[in-house]
């Protein structure tokens, strides 16, 4: 009988009804952003390196078009599993999160189906194919000889992906601008290869050194085809126009931006920033000179005309011009002012400084010709993970006339502001904490305009804070360096909607906000190669001064610039309005 009762047990536990537990509505958003970040990566296995998801590093892109079928019919579904949610069910943080994932795949659906840029753009090709080998290479995610073994897979792939480059891109759709830098581009695979491939062959067996020594070679001659059908074919027959018209702007702005703010708004506020932050200037520029020449009053007056304002900030920024590097000392200052503008942030305790390393390098020859300097920083799912900060050296090509204009922009005082917004406590930083965050979604779906925003804020923090003893010069600089944000947002609407020519764009720039011609010409090139991208910069500082304000209203005396600082990149780079919400406290906005 004992030998029976296991058996009835059974049969009347399966008579008992088992609870079944439904999914709460953040339950289902926490599962869906699970799988969103699960399976988003295999979209681009190169950009999935580059986000530390090393599942795909033997993979690159496919761009064929049964991979964009693939792509719209996983944000089409993403979508409409999104939609079958209620939103105001969900827990604070995930109706952030909701909206930053239905923005993200509205976006993406847009670029993909409307936007089009895989049709017309052969540098985004260029960085892709060059970022293949680079993501593998730069950072020690993983022993070198695993790595290199990747590097092999890749190369042994470009070719066929060159192949689909060529049939997919439409030549009387691709702007001149474009196929001229993507020439420029295109051979820096090659310098990757020489610089930083060969010299880590000698750690494979032989019989791995020799598969990856001939898959160098064979994505040597398929990159020499490339550049020899870009030369031949592409660049003589490109016909599109690298203005993309309001049409598309306005809405690719709204994605980009994450913010309110139309493209009117931007106009009228930076064009009212242009005047105040010229008569700052002026009062600093004054006293510069007033102090140097106490009879010059009658050149300096309190209230002056629009040329004694611009010949008397010109004159001061002279001041800082005469100090310069030598034309290849850039680097090794930079090196020196992040030692510099490290302490202070450490001396002031402004906000708490991550551990991660960071490291200055000459920018690789495949990512030249759009900026000037730009920090890389290790992808959110390589947390802790080395950051570049990289600066472009000066053009062998460049005249000494050039050359010269180009050192008067980037004098020292300005290379202090250049780390300031790239490494500390700009980007480096910012993303550093970010990545960190325990919401893994935001991390991914990061907002330009609130990290360009936080780079601006910083240049402006720092100048304020007093870095090199308050400096009027520094000062001045940081000003300068300010309304060059401004005319960003000015120059990128008014070049891709309003038609805004190369004279009044150079005018703007190299008189209205005291840009030096090389500069000015380099930016010029970038808003033609990108748009939206330009308005980041001061949209993003517009609203992070906004939400600083709005923390001193609040917290009062219990404010200090640690605890906002911290507070404020805790939240990953999300929009800044919905940083707002959460760190104030605010209703979650639409």
């Amino acid at each position: 009988m004992s030998s029976r009762r296991p058996l009835l047990l059974v049969s009347l536990l399966c008579l008992v009804p088992i609870p079944v537990f439904a999914e709460t509505p953040s339950e289902k958003f926490d599962r869906l952003a699970k799988r969103y970040i699960d399976e988003s990566p295999a979209l681009s296995p190169i950009g999935a390196t580059t986000l530390g998801d090393h599942r795909f590093d033997s993979q690159v892109d496919d761009i064929s078009d049964a991979a964009r079928q693939r792509e719209r019919a996983f944000y089409q579904r993403s979508l409409g599993e999104l939609a079958k949610l209620d939103k105001k069910s969900l827990s604070r943080e995930n109706q952030v999160d909701y909206q930053l994932l239905t923005q993200q795949l509205r976006g993406d659906l847009w670029r993909l189906d409307v936007l089009q840029e895989w049709a017309w753009n052969p540098v985004a090709y260029t960085q892709l194919t060059g970022g293949a080998i680079y993501g593998l290479m730069a950072r020690e995610f993983a022993p070198i000889d695993k790595r290199l073994l990747h590097v092999a897979d890749r190369l042994e792939k470009l070719p066929k992906l060159y192949e689909q480059i060529r049939g997919t891109l439409v030549a009387k759709r691709v702007p001149p601008i474009h196929a001229e830098t993507a020439v420029k581009q295109n051979r820096g695979l090659i310098s990757i290869l020489d610089n930083m491939v060969k010299p880590q062959t000698g750690k494979l067996s032989e019989a791995d050194r020799t598969r990856l020594e001939k898959a160098m070679a064979t994505a040597t001659d398929a990159v020499e085809q490339h550049q020899k059908w870009l030369e031949k074919e592409l660049q003589p027959n490109a016909k599109g126009n690298f203005r993309i018209g309001a049409k598309l702007f306005d809405p690719k702005l709204e994605f980009s931006l994450g913010s309110k703010l139309s493209r009117p708004d931007i106009r009228d506020r930076a064009e009212f920033e242009l005047r105040r932050v010229r008569a700052e200037m002026y009062s600093i520029a004054r006293g510069v000179m007033l102090k140097a020449d106490p009879k010059s009053a009658a050149e300096a007056p309190e209230k002056p005309s629009p040329e004694q304002q611009q010949k008397v900030i010109a004159s001061a920024l002279e001041k800082a011009y005469a100090e310069i590097p030598a034309r290849d000392g850039i680097v090794d200052f930079a090196k020196k002012s992040l030692e510099m503008t490290t302490e202070f942030v450490r001396n002031r305790d402004l906000v708490t400084i991550p551990p991660d390393p960071l490291e200055i390098i000459l920018m690789p020859e495949f990512q030249r010709g759009v900026a000037i300097a730009y920090c890389d920083s290790p992808g959110p799912l390589d947390v802790g993970q080395k950051t570049y900060y990289a600066v472009s050296p000066i053009p062998a090509d460049w005249t000494e006339k050039q050359v010269g204009s180009f050192l008067r922009e980037y004098n020292f005082r300005s290379i202090h502001d250049l780390t300031i917004h790239e490494a500390m406590p700009g980007h480096f930083l910012q993303i550093a904490h970010s990545n960190r965050s325990p919401r893994r979604l935001r991390a991914l779906l990061s907002s330009g305009t609130f990290v360009e925003g936080w780079g601006v804020y910083s240049e402006q923090l720092m100048s304020e804070e007093g870095f090199l003893d308050r400096d009027p010069l520094m000062r001045l600089i940081a000003l300068k360096w300010y309304l060059r944000g401004v005319a960003n947002s000015i120059l990128d609407q008014a070049i891709h909607v309003d038609g805004m020519n190369r004279e009044d764009a150079m005018k703007l720039m190299v008189h209205d906000t005291f840009q030096e011609e090389r500069e000015a010409a380099l930016k010029w090139v970038r808003a033609q190669l990108t748009s939206t991208q330009l308005s980041t910069y001061f949209v993003g500082y517009q609203e992070h001064r906004d939400l600083r304000t709005a923390a001193e209203k609040t917290w009062a005396d219990k404010f200090t610039l640690k605890r906002y600082h911290d507070g404020t990149l805790s939240f990953g780079s999300p929009p800044v309005r919905f940083v707002k919400a959460l760190l104030l406290d605010e209703p979650i906005p639409e």
